[in-house]
This record gives structure tokens, C-alpha cells and sequence, in this order.
């Protein structure tokens, strides 16, 4: 793709995971030797999204439709939420994730913020990596944030897990059942971090129908998204590799304060 070309979004009505995806690659995995794949590409999310309710008709692809589309599986496709959305969503406790690696590859870290009924509850840092990456990191932040949802999940209290990594999100929510039915395959190559998105996806599948996953937007204002973020900048300095909980009280200000001229050096 030119580097100033147009966003596409793509449709998959008939696929390993049908659904909305927002680049050529994802949309690929999905199809790239389906029997009867069915897909097209739209330039903006609106005219996706009111295709993916649609009966699909003759499409760039130019392969015929298949009774094998799952038009249920709409919510595969991955959207991002803004501030307002995340204060709507119906949750007892929101868990926000995040990791980063400096320089990428390098030293990692990840970092977890939690709101319990709208109230900052506890923030934690750690899975310091040495030779990590900024998708291990986030991998890690993702799994620890659906460990502490199935934690509040068996007290009776519903959870929301948000992160700012597609990456993250679309491996365990979207790519790992079709990488699992294949024998964790894909024909396009080795799938990186395999052993870590597998320990995740065993977590995930134990949760999937009573825990939500969005996606937020990185670094443009979201107090939990900040947090969970200088939370990772901790794992680092302290080379923290196991999970620790921050100590109270928590002075957010502070907490946000910390080491911000360093995190915007980061790779996200």
C-alpha cells in the first residue's frame, strides 16, 4: 500500500472468521484458501459495517457467495472505543492493559490499571522482559488483565478488559481458533509468539461469553490507558518480572507524572 493511500476496510461474510477487519493482512488470513470465501473491501467503517448486515453481492473478489457466512459473528470485527463509549460500557470492573518495549526489540514491560463501579482500585506492573518486544509486552499485559477478569468474574461482578493493541486483541479474540483448527498453522509463515498467544487463548476460552475485549485508542487522554502505560515504564526500572501491586495510596497525578518525557520515546 503507498504510504499516503486510503484506509480500506474489508468485509469477510465468508471466511475462517467472518467479520470487519481493517487491513488487507487480517482480511487475508481469514481468506486466503477458504473454499467459497466471500469478502470486499469499503472505503470507510459505516459502509463495512452496513455491508456486514447485508447479503453479500457480486464483490471485488469475485468469488460466488457461501452458505458457510456467519452473519452472528458480526462483534469479530475489532472496534475502537472513545472516551465517552468506555464510560457506557456495562461493567463492574474495567481492567485496562498495556505494554511497551524500548528500543523494540529491548527491555519490556506491561502495566494494568483497575476501575472497580467507575473508582480507581489498584494499578500493577511487571513481566519485565529483557529481550521482550512491544507485542510480547502487550501480549502479557492482555493476559494478565484477563486473569484479574476471571478473578472478579467468580465473585459474581462482570468485566471489561480494554488495550491499545490490535495486534493483542485480534491474535486472541479473532486469529488463535483459526490458527487452532489448523494445527496453530497458517500458511502465510510461523506464527511469532506462538507459546505465549496459545497460554492466552486457553485463559481467554474459559471467559470469552462473560468477559468483554475492546479496543481503545494509545496516549490521547484515557486515564486508565495512561496508567496501565507508566505502569509499564515500572516493570522496567524495577525489573519487576513477576506481577506487583503498586502501593497505596495512589496519588494519580503522580503516578501519571512518572517518567513522561521518557515514555514518549517508547515503541507502542
Amino acid at each position: 500500500m503507498a504510504k499516503n493511500a486510503p484506509r480500506k476496510w474489508y468485509v469477510v461474510w465468508a471466511g475462517r472468521i467472518p467479520g470487519i477487519y481493517q487491513d488487507w493482512a487480517s482480511c487475508k488470513l481469514q481468506t486466503d484458501g477458504f473454499p467459497g470465501a466471500r469478502f470486499k473491501s469499503f472505503s470507510s467503517q459505516a459502509e463495512a459495517e452496513a455491508a456486514f448486515g447485508s447479503k453479500p453481492t457480486a464483490s471485488s473478489s469475485g468469488r460466488p457467495a457461501n452458505s458457510r457466512a456467519t452473519p452472528g459473528r458480526a462483534k469479530s470485527g475489532l472496534t475502537t472505543l472513545s472516551k465517552h463509549q468506555i464510560g457506557k460500557v456495562e461493567a463492574d470492573v474495567k481492567i485496562f492493559v498495556d505494554g511497551g518495549c524500548n528500543p523494540n526489540p529491548g527491555e519490556a514491560g506491561s502495566g494494568a490499571a483497575v476501575y472497580k463501579h467507575g473508582v480507581l482500585s489498584s494499578l500493577w506492573y511487571g513481566r519485565y522482559q529483557p529481550k521482550g518486544t512491544n507485542n510480547t509486552a502487550e501480549l502479557a499485559a492482555l493476559h494478565f488483565g484477563l486473569v484479574l477478569a476471571g478473578e472478579e468474574i467468580n465473585k459474581g461482578l462482570s468485566a471489561a478488559v480494554f488495550a491499545d493493541s490490535e495486534y493483542a486483541i485480534k491474535c486472541i479474540t479473532q486469529y488463535a481458533a483459526g490458527w487452532e483448527s489448523m494445527g496453530w498453522k497458517r500458511k502465510a509463515g510461523d506464527i511469532k509468539n506462538l507459546e505465549q498467544i496459545q497460554e492466552i487463548y486457553t485463559v481467554y476460552l474459559q471467559m470469552k461469553d462473560k468477559v468483554e475485549v475492546h479496543h481503545v485508542n494509545g496516549h490521547i487522554g484515557i486515564e486508565g490507558n495512561e496508567l496501565a502505560d507508566r505502569m509499564s515504564l515500572l516493570a522496567v526500572n524495577e525489573i519487576e518480572v513477576g506481577w506487583r501491586r503498586y502501593p497505596e495510596p495512589i496519588i494519580i497525578d503522580d503516578v501519571l507524572g512518572m517518567r513522561a518525557d521518557t515514555a514518549k520515546s517508547w515503541s507502542y
